[in-house]
């Protein structure tokens, strides 16, 4: 088995075909694309995949942590493969979402004494390439 299927297995998800296309687009292509996005690449390497698929399977992933739900975009859900904490800036220009490294753990409260699962950190605002033409 490869690497994506190994990961895959490590949150507890099967390994089909089609899980794997669908974790390694999210791995190789940090674009934070859609569902339709994915389903429009992955069918032409996979005529058999259906839109129905890839939703439920985005949605396995993020139950189980493979993957994260971005609402970021106000009219798109988008997914992360990235799991590791991090932000994320979305261009308000043109768009584009990035992932920002950041200590995410100083805004994280204190003296807390609850279970935080999540962490959504979101930034809004223009981009340095937009900035540039503005």
């Amino acid at each position: 088995m490869d690497t994506t299927g190994q990961y895959l297995l490590g949150f507890g998800i099967r390994p089909s075909f089609q899980r794997i296309a669908i974790m390694r687009y999210l791995n190789h292509n940090r674009t934070h694309p859609t569902a339709d996005e994915i389903f429009e690449v992955l069918r032409k390497q996979i005529p058999t995949l259906s839109k129905t698929t890839v939703y439920n399977t985005l949605k396995l992933f993020v139950e189980h942590g493979a993957a994260t739900y971005i609402g970021i975009d106000e009219k798109n859900a988008r997914f992360d493969g990235h799991t590791a904490p991090h932000a994320h800036f979305r261009c308000k220009s043109c768009g584009e979402i990035i992932d920002l490294e950041m200590d995410i753990e100083k805004f994280l409260p204190k003296n807390f004494r609850g279970k935080i699962e999540d962490v959504q950190f979101y930034l809004k605002g223009t981009c340095e390439n937009c900035n540039k033409r503005g």
